[in-house]
């Protein structure tokens, strides 16, 4: 890709990622501007506003808490703090937040030295699941990966059948036994077939059940267990995909899945389609696990590898 290219393409970004904000934008710093409309400096009032301005922005209760203690500590020390400052400090501590947590340091496909390097990818239905790993396989072919999927969601015959449109659509190929075949079974399979052509990145959907953790954990269990026969360090990721407009809900899944299995990286789909982008802050800080893809749009390149600062500066922009 050329130097015009690369810069056309991160213009782009920019503008879906401003565009997929924009809700939340509107929300958080109307607000915001309405709180301190006619008021000189940070006080308790300012303060006291600011909290409900962001727990209702779905960043959580616990996070909003030690946001506004780290700003009481900042305006104790620096004695008066106007409100014309408030934007900057607030940016500043999202900002340490997240980069306290690993999150969006803007990392893009860390997978050098791991072939084939495996993500398993867990969710809820209907959060996106199925659609980001489609659109993570778009990204990595387009970065000249050798990428192979695993349709290991054989719960329901439309997750299988909606991974065969995704491969086909990014012409990538799939293993898959149908619905009602053993998920682990097809994670074996998958992982032996990507090692045989030499893939780059295996893809792993699995199903999104949570009405029972104890059978959801076993399952990924097995499926960990059986992978790791063909590549022993497998697998390399286990993404959790959430629904970044279901907000406080999005947390509740977070807190099953990481119960069940060691999710060690978050994608967080339809940030277009919400207000609530604060989940995105109140999930990464809550539990310590990096947010690495944002989906800010329904387009094949609309899931972005999630950079803190462009995430910040667009939020405060």
């Amino acid at each position: 890709m050329g130097l015009f290219s690369f810069l056309t393409r991160k213009k782009e970004q920019k503008e879906d990622l401003d565009k997929g904000l924009e809700k939340t934008k509107t929300s958080v710093f109307s607000r915001l501007s309405h709180a301190i409309a006619g008021k000189s400096k940070v006080d308790d009032e300012v303060l006291d506003q600011l909290e409900e301005i962001l727990i209702t922005s779905d960043v959580g209760v616990d996070t909003t808490l030690k946001i506004i203690e780290r700003i009481e500590n900042r305006v104790a020390r620096d004695k008066y703090v106007g409100t014309d400052e408030l934007n900057h400090i607030l940016k500043e501590e999202i900002m340490a937040l997240l980069q306290e947590n690993q999150s969006g340091d803007g990392t893009t496909f860390d997978i050098e030295g791991k072939k084939p390097y495996v993500i398993m990818v867990v969710g809820v239905n209907g959060v996106g699941k199925t659609t980001t790993i489609g659109k993570l396989a778009y990204n990595f072919k387009k970065a000249g990966k050798k990428v192979v999927l695993g349709a290991s969601d054989t719960f329901r015959a439309a997750a299988v059948e909606q991974l065969k449109i995704w491969a086909e659509r990014v012409d990538v190929p799939i293993v898959q036994q149908g619905m009602g075949a053993d998920p682990a079974s097809v994670a074996f399979d998958t992982v032996k077939s990507a090692v045989a052509q030499d893939a780059d990145v295996v893809l792993i959907d699995t199903a999104g059940r949570l009405h029972n953790k104890v059978n959801l954990m076993r399952e990924l269990t097995k499926i960990k267990q059986v992978m790791q026969k063909v590549v022993p360090d497998a697998p390399h990721e286990v993404l959790l995909v959430l629904d970044a407009s279901t907000g406080q809900n999005a947390i509740e899944q977070a807190r099953q899945f990481t119960a069940a299995t060691e999710v060690n990286a978050l994608a967080l789909t339809k940030l277009d389609g919400t207000a609530k982008g604060g989940v995105v802050i109140g999930i990464s800080d809550q539990f310590k696990i990096p947010v690495k893809y944002i989906g800010v749009g329904e387009g094949i390149d609309h899931l972005q590898v999630f950079d803190r600062k462009a995430f910040v500066d667009s939020l405060f922009e």
